[in-house]
Parts: structure tokens; C-alpha cells; sequence
């Protein structure tokens, strides 16, 4: 299975909201001290446990499909899980689908178009700003004091989400996994 966290690349970008997905993708490497794979013609950093591949596109969200098609591709990977941020939910909530639109995220657009739509992903709720014109600038911050206390508890629930979903199906993944968020 290769499991992609979605974010940007640099240290600007680190603690964004854009970033949850490289975050347990961080904690996932550190579970299972997965060990680093040497290739830049990837485009990210790539680690694999077990028989598994975990995926950081290093192109910048509006091309991370260019790194998950090579990988996909050169591994003969049928099974991908994107774990992004969803500006839809509630911070704090935790929801599951395979396919379906990429509602305006730019990075699962790209992935839409480089391997088609038809992959699970995990969706974090980070909330959204209160003006629709604030998206970019909103994503692109970090997480507000009443949100941070709460988002290392995310993370490592959202990583214990993935961990299960390799050996149980989506439905029980859904089940088991799912939250409605935190009110903050």
C-alpha cells in the first residue's frame, strides 16, 4: 500500500495547517522506523515498512500527483491512501471515503489527474476561515493556540486510523475511526 501525506516541502511551511498530512506521515515513519528509500527521480521522500510505502511529495501541493504516479508506477502499487486536510470539516474530525471530488484542494486535483480518483482518503477536518477570500492565507498558517493543545492527540489518532486500515477494510476503518471534531 502506498499511504501519501499531503503538504508542502520547507520549514516555512512545517507547522501550516496545508502540512497535517506530512505530519502523520512523520509519525507513521517514527511508529515503524521506517527506513528512508534513496531516489529523486520520486519527487518526495519516500520511506517503506513492511510492504508498505509512505509517501512526502516534495513538489508543492499543486503537483504532489507528479510524485505519487512515479512511485505508484515504479512500485506496481494498486492500493493508495491520501491523508490531506479538509477545509469542509470541524477541526478535530476524522472521515474516510475512496473517490469522490477533490472539493477545490489543489493537491488531491493533481492526484485526480495523474492516477484518477478511485483511492481512499483520509480526511482531517482543520476548519475553515471565516471569510471565503482568507482560504489560501488560512491553509497556509499555522494552527491557532485553542487548536494546537489538541493537535498532537489528531495526529496520533489519524496515524492509528492508517495503521488499522492496513489490515481491516474501509467500512471498518469508518466505524472504529471516524470523529465529528473538537470544539475549540
Amino acid at each position: 500500500m502506498l499511504i501519501v501525506g499531503l503538504g508542502n516541502p520547507g520549514s516555512d511551511y512545517e507547522q501550516t495547517r496545508h502540512n497535517i498530512g506530512f505530519m502523520v506521515i512523520d509519525e507513521l515513519i517514527a511508529r515503524h522506523n521506517a527506513h528512508k528509500l534513496s531516489s529523486s527521480s520520486f519527487e518526495g521522500e519516500l520511506y517503506k515498512f513492511q510492504n508498505h510505502f509512505l509517501l512526502k511529495p516534495l513538489t508543492f501541493m499543486n503537483l504532489s500527483g507528479n510524485s505519487v504516479v512515479k512511485v505508484k508506477n515504479f512500485y506496481k502499487i494498486e492500493d493508495v491512501v491520501v491523508i490531506h486536510d479538509d477545509l469542509d470539516l470541524p477541526f478535530g474530525a476524522l472521515r474516510f471515503k475512496k473517490g469522490g471530488g477533490h472539493g477545490g484542494h489543489n493537491g488531491l486535483k493533481s492526484i485526480d489527474a495523474q492516477i484518477g480518483r478511485e483511492y481512499i482518503r483520509v480526511r482531517m477536518g482543520i476548519g475553515k476561515p471565516e471569510h471565503k477570500g482568507e482560504v489560501a492565507s488560512y491553509v497556509l498558517s499555522a494552527f491557532c493556540k485553542n487548536t494546537k493543545e489538541h493537535l498532537d492527540d489528531f495526529v496520533q489518532s489519524s496515524a492509528d486510523a492508517v495503521e488499522f486500515l492496513l489490515t481491516h477494510s474501509l467500512d471498518e476503518t469508518r466505524s472504529k475511526f471516524s470523529k465529528k471534531g473538537i470544539a475549540c
